[in-house]
């Protein structure tokens, strides 16, 4: 063939093949579509504090920063003595140490539940009238004044019968005083507990869009968690995984799926001692959430560990390596958010998050540059790799583990170009990287 000549390309089957193909197709592409659009793009917060109904106040974010730092003043007042206490290499201690410091006085709580159920029990509905609708003018006041975390909401009641009315009733007082206050906060996240049918989600749905036409708002408007706690909602009675027809119960309107580390266990018969997020009947119902949301944009969340860091210092160290490890344990399981249920959870779930990302952000840099600029190197990485390497760095950045100037500075990309490669098109992921 003469250089430069094209070489002809011969094919067998007519172009009427293709298109019939493609037709017959049409109805799963536009399944996969609304099935698995991807995940959303936005910030996940690493954490979600709760707070009991009645505890919540305009200065709680504030106060669980202080006790945080006073905690660390306490028991590691600098990045040797916390380095030591974790296993922290010399690399990582002070910048981890830095850093932690530095989130607890600027942003302490990246998601705040007020919590209605189990953490508030049953009262008067006088009185949980109250402190729900105390609730929503505190967080649209939060909101106002720039003091808000993130994200913020309620966790309501569940859906079974004895304290369904109860729910529904402190979800319609908490965002009925957020609408008179002046609208629905960006950040506002709801939670329903202890879900064991999809049809408690359905529920929640048709609940959500009467509150939307009675004011006016778009359609969709309110998404919620979903928890699980309940062996029912992992394993259905025919054998199916309820957990994932759940996700479709919600129409939509499913941001999360959270584990719930003591009720989980407690339902399956795991004895006090051992109800732990590392148990395996925990692994199992997690692994199972996690295949379920996978590609729907639905996030999971893992749960929390009840042994609080509090007394004398060693009790407090030895509390603070269990946490520091579940949450260690959860980031490479790729459950990047927990439960904190204590102030002094705050240093070690920030110090934990933080070493994840700052000890392999110079090598994800390096890979994803290389892909990028389509250059050599010891690993040859696809379009699906690439969307993990810059998924690990926006997550990095979003906590502040990482800052944007050395994200930039290692991988030549700016924060649009790592949100391109995170959010590919579908048939980007299918074809292999050249």
């Amino acid at each position: 063939m003469v250089q430069g000549q094209q070489e002809k390309v011969a094919t067998s089957l007519a172009g009427a093949v293709s298109e019939e193909i493609s037709a017959s197709l049409a109805p799963v592409d536009a399944e996969l579509e609304r099935r698995y659009p991807g995940d959303p793009g936005t910030r996940q917060p690493v954490h979600t504090v709760y707070v009991p109904g009645d505890v919540f106040a305009a200065d709680t974010i504030r106060s669980w920063g202080d006790r945080a730092l006073a905690a660390l003043d306490e028991h590691a007042p600098d990045a040797a003595s916390l380095a030591a206490v974790l296993g922290l290499s010399d690399e990582l201690a002070e910048p981890v140490y830095s850093r932690v410091r530095a989130k607890l006085e600027r942003e302490p709580i990246e998601d705040l539940r007020i919590d209605f159920e189990d953490g508030y029990g049953p009262r008067p509905d006088a009185e949980e009238d109250e402190a729900a609708a105390r609730a929503a003018r505190l967080v649209a006041e939060a909101y106002a004044n720039g003091t808000a975390a993130p994200y913020m909401g309620i966790r309501m009641k569940c859906m079974e019968a004895p304290v369904r009315d109860r729910g529904i009733r402190t979800l319609d007082v908490f965002l009925t005083g957020l609408m008179a206050a002046g609208g629905l906060p960006d950040g506002l996240v709801l939670t329903l507990p202890k879900v064991t049918y999809p049809e408690q989600v359905t529920a929640m749905v048709r609940l959500l869009e009467a509150f939307e036409k009675a004011h006016g708002l778009e359609p969709g408007r309110l998404g919620f968690e979903i928890q699980i706690e309940t062996s029912q909602s992992i394993l259905a009675a025919d054998g199916t995984a309820a957990v994932a027809r759940m996700i479709q119960a919600a129409e939509g309107r499913a941001t999360g799926l959270h584990y719930g580390t003591f009720d989980y266990s407690a339902c399956l018969g795991v004895s006090a001692a051992y109800q732990a997020s590392d148990h395996p009947a925990a692994d199992h119902a997690k692994a199972v959430m996690q295949v379920a949301a996978a590609g729907t944009g639905v996030r999971v969340s893992d749960g929390s560990t009840n042994v609080l860091p509090v007394g004398p210092t060693d009790k407090v160290h030895d509390a603070w390596r269990l946490h520091y490890g579940l949450t260690r344990r959860a980031l490479a399981r790729a459950y990047y958010q927990g439960w904190d249920m204590h102030p002094g959870h705050i240093p070690t779930r920030y110090a934990a998050v933080f070493a994840f990302y700052r000890e392999g952000f110079e090598q994800a840099a390096a890979r994803l540059s290389r892909y990028a600029n389509r250059t050599g190197g010891d690993v040859m990485d696809e379009p699906a790799t690439a969307k993990a390497l810059s998924g690990y760095l926006l997550r990095g950045l979003d906590c502040g583990a990482l800052d944007i100037a050395e994200v930039a500075r290692l991988s030549g990309l700016t924060r649009a170009d790592l949100e391109g490669f995170a959010a590919p098109r579908r048939g980007d992921l299918t074809a292999s990287a050249q």
